[in-house]
Protein backbone atom coordinates (compact mmCIF):
# COMPACT_ATOMS: atom_id res chain seq x y z
CA UNK A 1 0.00 0.00 0.00
CA UNK A 2 1.39 3.41 -0.99
CA UNK A 3 2.01 6.10 1.61
CA UNK A 4 -0.66 8.41 0.13
CA UNK A 5 -3.35 5.71 0.11
CA UNK A 6 -2.42 4.69 3.64
CA UNK A 7 -2.75 8.34 4.75
CA UNK A 8 -6.17 8.56 3.09
CA UNK A 9 -7.37 5.44 4.89
CA UNK A 10 -6.13 6.81 8.22
CA UNK A 11 -8.01 10.08 7.65
CA UNK A 12 -11.22 8.23 6.72
CA UNK A 13 -10.81 5.92 9.70
CA UNK A 14 -10.45 8.89 12.06
CA UNK A 15 -13.58 10.45 10.53
CA UNK A 16 -15.44 7.22 11.28
CA UNK A 17 -14.45 7.01 14.94
CA UNK A 18 -14.90 10.77 15.42
CA UNK A 19 -18.26 11.41 13.78
CA UNK A 20 -20.03 8.05 13.48
CA UNK A 21 -19.22 6.97 17.02
CA UNK A 22 -20.40 10.36 18.29
CA UNK A 23 -23.86 9.56 16.91
CA UNK A 24 -24.06 6.06 18.44
CA UNK A 25 -24.90 7.52 21.87
CA UNK A 26 -28.09 8.97 20.42
CA UNK A 27 -28.91 5.77 18.52
CA UNK A 28 -28.35 3.56 21.57
CA UNK A 29 -30.44 5.90 23.73
CA UNK A 30 -33.31 5.70 21.24
CA UNK A 31 -33.16 1.91 21.03
CA UNK A 32 -32.69 1.24 24.76
CA UNK A 33 -35.89 3.13 25.60
CA UNK A 34 -37.75 0.19 24.02
CA UNK A 35 -35.36 -2.76 24.06
CA UNK A 36 -33.50 -4.47 26.94
CA UNK A 37 -29.86 -3.27 26.88
CA UNK A 38 -28.00 -6.58 26.60
CA UNK A 39 -30.45 -7.91 24.03
CA UNK A 40 -29.98 -4.71 22.02
CA UNK A 41 -26.19 -4.93 22.10
CA UNK A 42 -26.16 -8.69 21.45
CA UNK A 43 -28.34 -8.39 18.34
CA UNK A 44 -26.26 -5.46 17.10
CA UNK A 45 -22.88 -7.17 17.35
CA UNK A 46 -23.90 -10.70 16.36
CA UNK A 47 -25.69 -9.39 13.27
CA UNK A 48 -22.76 -7.14 12.42
CA UNK A 49 -20.32 -10.03 12.88
CA UNK A 50 -22.31 -12.31 10.58
CA UNK A 51 -22.53 -9.57 7.94
CA UNK A 52 -18.78 -9.01 8.16
CA UNK A 53 -18.13 -12.71 7.49
CA UNK A 54 -20.59 -12.75 4.58
CA UNK A 55 -18.91 -9.72 3.02
CA UNK A 56 -15.46 -11.22 3.71
CA UNK A 57 -16.49 -14.44 1.97
CA UNK A 58 -17.77 -12.47 -1.00
CA UNK A 59 -14.49 -10.54 -1.17
CA UNK A 60 -12.60 -13.84 -0.84
CA UNK A 61 -10.86 -12.89 2.39
CA UNK A 62 -9.35 -15.77 4.32
CA UNK A 63 -11.55 -16.47 7.33
CA UNK A 64 -9.45 -19.20 8.90
CA UNK A 65 -7.32 -17.94 11.78
CA UNK A 66 -4.92 -19.49 14.28
CA UNK A 67 -5.87 -20.54 17.81
CA UNK A 68 -3.93 -17.60 19.23
CA UNK A 69 -5.72 -15.20 16.89
CA UNK A 70 -9.05 -16.63 18.03
CA UNK A 71 -8.18 -16.34 21.73
CA UNK A 72 -7.01 -12.74 21.33
CA UNK A 73 -10.10 -11.72 19.37
CA UNK A 74 -12.31 -13.30 22.07
CA UNK A 75 -10.50 -11.33 24.79
CA UNK A 76 -10.74 -8.12 22.77
CA UNK A 77 -14.40 -8.77 21.95
CA UNK A 78 -15.22 -9.20 25.62
CA UNK A 79 -13.32 -6.12 26.81
CA UNK A 80 -14.29 -3.84 23.91
CA UNK A 81 -17.84 -4.84 23.13
CA UNK A 82 -19.40 -6.94 25.90
CA UNK A 83 -18.07 -4.95 28.86
CA UNK A 84 -16.78 -1.78 27.21
CA UNK A 85 -19.88 -1.11 25.10
CA UNK A 86 -22.73 -3.34 26.25
CA UNK A 87 -22.66 -2.00 29.79
CA UNK A 88 -22.66 1.58 28.46
CA UNK A 89 -25.94 0.76 26.69
CA UNK A 90 -27.26 -0.52 30.02
CA UNK A 91 -26.13 2.69 31.77
CA UNK A 92 -27.93 4.83 29.18
CA UNK A 93 -31.19 3.87 30.87
CA UNK A 94 -30.12 6.10 33.77
CA UNK A 95 -28.04 8.90 32.22
CA UNK A 96 -28.43 11.15 29.19
CA UNK A 97 -26.57 10.24 26.01
CA UNK A 98 -24.62 13.52 26.07
CA UNK A 99 -23.63 13.02 29.70
CA UNK A 100 -22.36 9.49 28.95
CA UNK A 101 -20.28 10.79 26.06
CA UNK A 102 -18.81 13.54 28.26
CA UNK A 103 -17.83 11.09 30.97
CA UNK A 104 -16.24 8.77 28.42
CA UNK A 105 -14.28 11.73 27.05
CA UNK A 106 -11.93 11.14 30.00
CA UNK A 107 -10.80 7.86 28.39
CA UNK A 108 -7.37 9.23 27.31
CA UNK A 109 -6.74 9.94 30.99
CA UNK A 110 -7.47 6.30 31.81
CA UNK A 111 -5.29 5.09 28.91
CA UNK A 112 -2.42 7.25 30.15
CA UNK A 113 -2.69 5.97 33.72
CA UNK A 114 -2.92 2.35 32.59
CA UNK A 115 0.17 2.79 30.39
CA UNK A 116 1.97 4.17 33.42
CA UNK A 117 0.85 1.30 35.67
CA UNK A 118 1.31 -1.64 33.31
CA UNK A 119 3.94 -0.41 30.84
CA UNK A 120 5.92 1.93 33.06
CA UNK A 121 5.51 4.80 30.60
CA UNK A 122 6.68 8.10 32.05
CA UNK A 123 4.01 10.78 32.35
CA UNK A 124 5.24 13.99 30.75
CA UNK A 125 4.70 17.44 32.38
CA UNK A 126 2.03 18.37 29.81
CA UNK A 127 0.21 15.13 30.54
CA UNK A 128 0.31 15.82 34.27
CA UNK A 129 -1.54 19.08 33.59
CA UNK A 130 -4.01 17.07 31.49
CA UNK A 131 -4.56 14.59 34.31
CA UNK A 132 -5.32 17.39 36.77
CA UNK A 133 -7.73 19.07 34.35
CA UNK A 134 -9.35 15.72 33.60
CA UNK A 135 -10.03 15.06 37.28
CA UNK A 136 -11.46 18.57 37.72
CA UNK A 137 -13.65 18.14 34.63
CA UNK A 138 -15.00 14.79 35.81
CA UNK A 139 -15.80 16.28 39.22
CA UNK A 140 -17.67 19.20 37.63
CA UNK A 141 -19.60 16.77 35.45
CA UNK A 142 -20.72 14.26 38.07
CA UNK A 143 -21.31 16.71 40.94
CA UNK A 144 -24.33 18.38 39.35
CA UNK A 145 -27.43 18.11 41.57
CA UNK A 146 -29.77 17.44 38.65
CA UNK A 147 -27.54 14.49 37.70
CA UNK A 148 -26.82 13.08 41.16
CA UNK A 149 -30.45 13.29 42.29
CA UNK A 150 -31.72 11.38 39.25
CA UNK A 151 -32.69 7.80 40.12
CA UNK A 152 -30.00 5.29 39.19
CA UNK A 153 -27.64 7.98 37.88
CA UNK A 154 -24.85 7.23 40.38
CA UNK A 155 -24.84 3.54 39.44
CA UNK A 156 -24.89 4.50 35.76
CA UNK A 157 -21.88 6.80 36.20
CA UNK A 158 -19.91 4.10 38.04
CA UNK A 159 -20.65 1.48 35.39
CA UNK A 160 -19.59 3.87 32.61
CA UNK A 161 -16.27 4.34 34.41
CA UNK A 162 -15.86 0.54 34.55
CA UNK A 163 -16.51 0.48 30.79
CA UNK A 164 -13.84 3.12 30.26
CA UNK A 165 -11.26 1.02 32.11
CA UNK A 166 -12.26 -2.06 30.11
CA UNK A 167 -12.11 -0.24 26.76
CA UNK A 168 -8.77 1.39 27.59
CA UNK A 169 -7.28 -1.93 28.72
CA UNK A 170 -8.36 -3.58 25.49
CA UNK A 171 -6.89 -0.70 23.44
CA UNK A 172 -3.47 -1.41 24.98
CA UNK A 173 -3.99 -5.17 24.59
CA UNK A 174 -4.96 -4.97 20.90
CA UNK A 175 -2.10 -2.60 20.07
CA UNK A 176 0.45 -5.28 20.98
CA UNK A 177 -1.44 -8.54 20.41
CA UNK A 178 -1.19 -11.08 17.62
CA UNK A 179 -4.48 -10.63 15.76
CA UNK A 180 -5.76 -11.53 12.27
CA UNK A 181 -3.94 -9.36 9.72
CA UNK A 182 -7.13 -8.58 7.83
CA UNK A 183 -8.82 -5.83 9.85
CA UNK A 184 -12.24 -6.67 8.47
CA UNK A 185 -11.95 -10.32 9.52
CA UNK A 186 -10.53 -9.23 12.86
CA UNK A 187 -13.60 -7.05 13.38
CA UNK A 188 -15.92 -9.94 12.54
CA UNK A 189 -14.43 -12.27 15.14
CA UNK A 190 -14.49 -9.56 17.80
CA UNK A 191 -18.11 -8.70 16.97
CA UNK A 192 -19.26 -12.30 17.25
CA UNK A 193 -17.29 -12.88 20.45
CA UNK A 194 -18.62 -9.77 22.14
CA UNK A 195 -22.13 -10.49 20.87
CA UNK A 196 -22.20 -14.01 22.33
CA UNK A 197 -21.00 -12.73 25.71
CA UNK A 198 -23.82 -10.19 25.63
CA UNK A 199 -26.28 -12.91 24.60
CA UNK A 200 -25.31 -14.90 27.68
CA UNK A 201 -25.68 -11.79 29.85
CA UNK A 202 -29.13 -11.14 28.40
CA UNK A 203 -30.35 -14.62 29.30
CA UNK A 204 -28.71 -14.47 32.76
CA UNK A 205 -30.55 -11.22 33.53
CA UNK A 206 -33.82 -12.66 32.24
CA UNK A 207 -34.41 -10.06 29.55
CA UNK A 208 -37.53 -10.42 27.42
CA UNK A 209 -36.75 -10.77 23.71
CA UNK A 210 -38.89 -9.56 20.82
CA UNK A 211 -38.81 -9.70 17.04
CA UNK A 212 -37.65 -6.68 14.99
CA UNK A 213 -41.10 -6.59 13.37
CA UNK A 214 -42.54 -5.73 16.79
CA UNK A 215 -40.24 -2.74 17.31
CA UNK A 216 -41.12 0.87 16.63
CA UNK A 217 -39.87 2.35 13.37
CA UNK A 218 -37.35 4.64 15.08
CA UNK A 219 -35.91 1.66 16.98
CA UNK A 220 -35.57 -0.36 13.78
CA UNK A 221 -33.75 2.53 12.08
CA UNK A 222 -31.48 3.08 15.08
CA UNK A 223 -30.52 -0.60 15.14
CA UNK A 224 -29.82 -0.63 11.39
CA UNK A 225 -27.52 2.39 11.68
CA UNK A 226 -25.79 0.92 14.73
CA UNK A 227 -25.09 -2.35 12.90
CA UNK A 228 -23.87 -0.94 9.58
CA UNK A 229 -22.09 2.25 10.56
CA UNK A 230 -21.57 2.12 14.31
CA UNK A 231 -20.34 -1.48 14.27
CA UNK A 232 -18.97 -2.56 10.88
CA UNK A 233 -17.59 0.74 9.54
CA UNK A 234 -16.46 2.49 12.72
CA UNK A 235 -15.14 -0.54 14.61
CA UNK A 236 -13.17 -1.77 11.60
CA UNK A 237 -11.68 1.73 11.36
CA UNK A 238 -10.86 1.61 15.07
CA UNK A 239 -8.99 -1.71 14.80
CA UNK A 240 -7.15 -0.39 11.75
CA UNK A 241 -6.00 2.73 13.56
CA UNK A 242 -4.76 0.82 16.61
CA UNK A 243 -2.16 -0.85 14.40
CA UNK A 244 -0.97 2.32 12.63
CA UNK A 245 -1.12 5.03 15.28
CA UNK A 246 -0.63 5.11 19.05
CA UNK A 247 -3.49 4.28 21.48
CA UNK A 248 -3.33 7.84 22.81
CA UNK A 249 -4.03 9.27 19.34
CA UNK A 250 -6.88 6.83 18.74
CA UNK A 251 -8.35 7.94 22.06
CA UNK A 252 -8.55 11.52 20.74
CA UNK A 253 -11.90 10.58 19.24
CA UNK A 254 -13.14 11.78 22.61
CA UNK A 255 -12.49 15.36 21.42
CA UNK A 256 -15.34 15.14 18.94
CA UNK A 257 -17.63 12.35 20.21
CA UNK A 258 -19.07 14.24 23.20
CA UNK A 259 -19.73 17.39 21.18
CA UNK A 260 -21.69 15.46 18.57
CA UNK A 261 -23.48 13.42 21.25
CA UNK A 262 -24.45 16.53 23.22
CA UNK A 263 -25.82 18.33 20.16
CA UNK A 264 -27.72 15.30 18.84
CA UNK A 265 -29.14 14.49 22.29
CA UNK A 266 -30.25 18.12 22.71
CA UNK A 267 -31.76 18.37 19.23
CA UNK A 268 -33.51 14.99 18.94
CA UNK A 269 -34.17 13.99 22.58
CA UNK A 270 -34.51 17.40 24.25
CA UNK A 271 -31.70 16.55 26.66
CA UNK A 272 -30.64 19.48 28.83
CA UNK A 273 -27.21 21.00 28.36
CA UNK A 274 -26.35 22.81 31.60
CA UNK A 275 -23.76 25.56 31.94
CA UNK A 276 -21.82 23.33 34.32
CA UNK A 277 -21.80 20.55 31.72
CA UNK A 278 -20.40 22.97 29.15
CA UNK A 279 -17.69 24.09 31.59
CA UNK A 280 -16.92 20.46 32.42
CA UNK A 281 -16.67 19.66 28.70
CA UNK A 282 -14.22 22.53 28.11
CA UNK A 283 -12.06 21.51 31.07
CA UNK A 284 -12.14 17.81 30.14
CA UNK A 285 -11.32 18.32 26.48
CA UNK A 286 -8.56 20.78 27.36
CA UNK A 287 -7.14 18.08 29.61
CA UNK A 288 -7.34 15.57 26.77
CA UNK A 289 -5.44 18.01 24.58
CA UNK A 290 -2.66 18.37 27.14
CA UNK A 291 -2.45 14.58 27.50
CA UNK A 292 -2.05 14.04 23.76
CA UNK A 293 0.07 17.02 22.74
CA UNK A 294 3.75 16.47 22.00
CA UNK A 295 4.69 20.02 22.97
CA UNK A 296 6.45 20.86 26.21
CA UNK A 297 5.40 23.41 28.77
CA UNK A 298 7.81 26.31 28.43
CA UNK A 299 8.53 26.59 32.14
CA UNK A 300 9.53 22.91 32.35
CA UNK A 301 11.60 23.18 29.17
CA UNK A 302 13.52 26.20 30.46
CA UNK A 303 13.99 24.63 33.86
CA UNK A 304 15.46 21.43 32.36
CA UNK A 305 17.75 23.48 30.06
CA UNK A 306 19.14 25.40 33.03
CA UNK A 307 19.84 22.19 34.88
CA UNK A 308 21.64 20.84 31.83
CA UNK A 309 23.84 23.94 31.57
CA UNK A 310 24.74 23.89 35.28
CA UNK A 311 25.77 20.26 35.15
Amino acid sequence: MSKSSNTTLIILAFFSIYVIWGSTYLLNKIAVTELPPFMLAAIRFITAGILVFVISKFLKFKLKITARHLLNTIIAGFLFLALGNGVVVWALRYVDSGFAALEISAQPLVVLLLMRIFQGKKIQPMSIVGVVLGIIGIYLLVSQKQVVNKEGSLLGMIMIFVCMVSWSSSSLFVAKSDLPKNYFVNTGYQMLSGGFFLLIASFCFGETWSLPTQWQGKTQMAMLLLIVFGSIVAFTSFNYLLKFVSPEKVATSTYVNPIIALLLGWYFLDETITIQSVIAAVVLLTGVYFINTKKKIMIFSRFSNRIGKKS
